[in-house]
């Protein structure tokens, strides 16, 4: 089974601004009993630090480890990535789908798609946070942050990272960007992690009682109706239009392909 995983986008060097550290109390205070919230101020990974619970058999369902600072973050194909403290939303939650597993290539597509809508909450009045497929988020043409999933036994771990503070010299590339370089209304870190999860809270609850995404992941989407040039993973490169993401989150092109995994740049 293939799930699919992008690559975050989140860097590189420190400031000297002053940022407030995550607040655990008051992230929980706006959330359900679904989710179990932890901050770390330090981790290798947040993707590890909840694999190894699922090894030690210490993890719940929908455990969420937050960290300040990760000194190992990894992406797609393990691209290394670092983010400088406080400046970012840096997380990764366990899932354990009722769905069959045929399903799960679409979470995180739903992920995604649930990050888009919480933060489009705080960039009221700015160009909207949308997703390049599969599940990249962007504001403009520019890179927000990004999800992977990797499966584990019977559980799906997500990872996303969200540039929020960071200014435009701690970026590691022109196309990035951050929910302050984008005029966001709000830099709360809480506010935000905590919007997000309830978004995927509902999201994953509807979805695991059989609900289909598809017209919802259309909403936000700014791939589809785009020229596209997708670079797969066995280094072989199509170029076509995308139409149309099918219930398994498969992106359909104008030329009849269905693409599963592969890196998209949208052609202007």
């Amino acid at each position: 089974m293939q799930i699919w995983a992008h690559a975050l986008t989140v860097l590189v060097v420190g400031t000297n601004a002053p940022r407030a550290p995550l607040d655990q109390s008051a992230i929980t205070s706006e959330l359900s009993q679904y989710w179990r919230v932890s901050v770390v101020d330090l981790t290798t990974s947040t993707q590890d630090e909840i694999s190894q619970k699922i090894s030690n058999s210490s993890v719940i369902n929908n455990e969420v480890v937050v960290a300040e600072f990760q000194s190992s973050g990894r992406g797609r194909l393990d691209r290394t990535f670092q983010a400088p403290k406080y400046s970012a939303l840096l997380f990764s939650f366990n899932f354990q789908p009722k769905r069959s597993q045929s399903d799960w290539g679409f979470l995180p597509l739903i992920t995604g798609m649930s990050a888009a809508r919480a933060l489009n909450t705080f960039v009221k009045g700015q160009t909207p946070v949308t997703l390049k497929w599969p599940n990249d988020l962007l504001i403009g043409d520019k890179k927000l942050g990004g999800i992977i999933a990797e499966v584990k036994g019977s559980s799906v771990i997500i990872g996303i990272g969200i540039n929020v503070e960071m200014n435009e010299e701690e970026l590691p590339v022109e196309s990035a960007t951050s929910l302050s370089i984008s005029g966001s209304s709000n830099l709360d870190r809480n506010k935000i992690l905590s919007k997000i999860l309830n978004e995927i809270e509902t999201s994953l609850t509807s979805w695991d009682s059989g609900e289909i995404f598809v017209d919802r992941y259309r909403e936000v989407s700014s791939t589809l109706g785009k020229s596209v040039r997708v670079h797969r993973p066995d280094g072989t490169v199509v170029e076509s239009r995308a139409m149309d993401i099918d219930p398994a989150g498969g992106l359909i092109l104008e030329s009849g392909e269905r693409i599963t995994v592969g890196d998209v740049i949208h052609l202007r």
